[in-house]
């Protein structure tokens, strides 16, 4: 039964067509104020000199779920911050979704999952969802210190919800980390989005 749910949520997210973000790769990232789901607010403004991923978040995802189950998100998070990356990670589902979880649940996940993202941030009115054209968990973007975007799109290239895809899937995230920090240009500034729908 479960096989077969994960499955029409797959068809669901893969039918919904492409998702191209607003914040496009080469232009300015949109600033945001948004709080914690343990009350501090982030001014996206306040971590100019840093690079800066968003991700975009939804416990109840398959796509998600592929990702920190596995323990594979909170290896990528870990990994960059020690490189002075900041990871934020935002969840747009509105209070009137069957999704919504409070701050108080949503600081119950980042516990069970082990989250080494910097922030976990509740955009309940998905105002910044919206600017930034985030429309599936995940849905990532890769921010210079300058503040302008330089990677929008999937985490990786293989759009499953199976763990076991993982290693062999290349990253993107990853990937344009790497160069960006080397000094280089990113090689793939933008790729399409796979995962669930924003639940806006």
């Amino acid at each position: 039964m479960k096989e077969s749910m994960r499955a029409l949520v797959v068809l669901a997210a893969l039918v919904c067509g492409p998702s191209f973000a607003a914040a496009v790769p080469g232009k300015p990232a949109p600033d945001f104020s948004l709080a914690d789901v343990e009350g501090r607010t982030h001014r996206l403004a306040d971590y100019r000199g840093r690079f800066v991923v968003l991700e975009w978040f939804n416990r109840g995802c398959p796509f998600v779920q592929k990702h920190y189950e596995s323990g594979n998100m909170q290896a990528l998070q870990g990994r960059y911050a020690a490189r002075n990356v900041v990871w934020l990670t935002v969840n747009s589902t509105s209070r009137k979704h069957a999704d919504y979880r409070d701050a108080e649940h949503s600081r119950a996940i980042a516990r069970e999952w082990k989250m080494r993202s910097a922030a976990l941030m509740l955009d309940e009115d998905g105002r910044v969802g919206r600017a930034f054209g985030a429309k599936a968990t995940p849905h990532m973007f890769v921010i210079d210190p300058e503040g302008t975007v330089i990677y929008a799109g999937a985490i990786d290239d293989m759009p499953t919800w199976r763990q076991e895809d993982i290693a062999r899937a290349r990253n993107f995230v990853a990937a344009a980390l790497d160069e960006a920090l080397a000094g280089k240009a990113v090689s793939e500034p933008s790729t399409t989005a796979y995962g669930c729908s924003v639940k806006y």
